[in-house]
């Protein structure tokens, strides 16, 4: 299976760069991932739970960065198991670029499954890992680059000061109100 995508992050490549290497922000970014340890440079093992059609798994995987370029690239290679389910190994190439409106991430995967899994089909599994990618998106953009909050302030507007005529208004409206 192969999956290539881009993805447009409103920060700067620097700072994208921090958190895919941030095993913390990773796991809050990883659909179903429960758990993750390491680092960048020993590599990470992750605890994922996912539904690929009618299968549900837990699978435990690792993934090691190699041929890292900082800042611009790495190719992350690993596998994971999941018991009866199967199991699933690759590696992605992910490239940073500098773009107008932030950071160009692109990936280039290529994977291949086994066990009960291959046995789905490779239209759903293709599928879901899309659907994965495109979360996993979402996540990442939201804790590296929220959008820009507007802060409202409430200016409490200034009232003309009232004459003798506002004054006995006000004072005949408490009388009869």
């Amino acid at each position: 299976m192969d999956l290539k995508g881009n993805q447009v992050i409103a920060t700067s490549r620097q700072a994208v760069w921090q958190a895919l290497n941030d095993a913390e922000v990773l796991q809050a970014c990883i659909p179903g991932c429960s758990e993750l340890n390491g680092n960048a440079e020993d590599g990470f093992e992750a605890v994922v739970t996912q539904k690929v059609g009618p299968v549900k798994a837990t699978f435990k995987g690792a993934v090691k960065l190699t041929d890292i370029t900082e800042a611009e690239s790495y190719r992350i290679v690993g596998e994971g198991k999941g018991g009866a389910a199967g199991f699933a190994k690759g590696s992605a190439f992910v490239r940073l670029e500098d773009v107008e409106g932030g950071t160009k991430l692109s990936y280039d995967v290529e994977a291949k499954v086994g066990g009960k899994l291959a046995q789905i089909g490779s239209r759903v599994v293709h599928g879901v890992a899309a659907k994965l990618a495109d979360q996993f998106f979402e996540n990442f953009e939201a804790i590296v680059a929220p959008p820009n909050e507007v802060v409202v302030e409430e200016v409490e507007e200034e009232k003309p000061e009232k004459g003798w005529f506002g004054k006995l208004l006000d004072w005949i409206k408490k009388l009869t109100g």
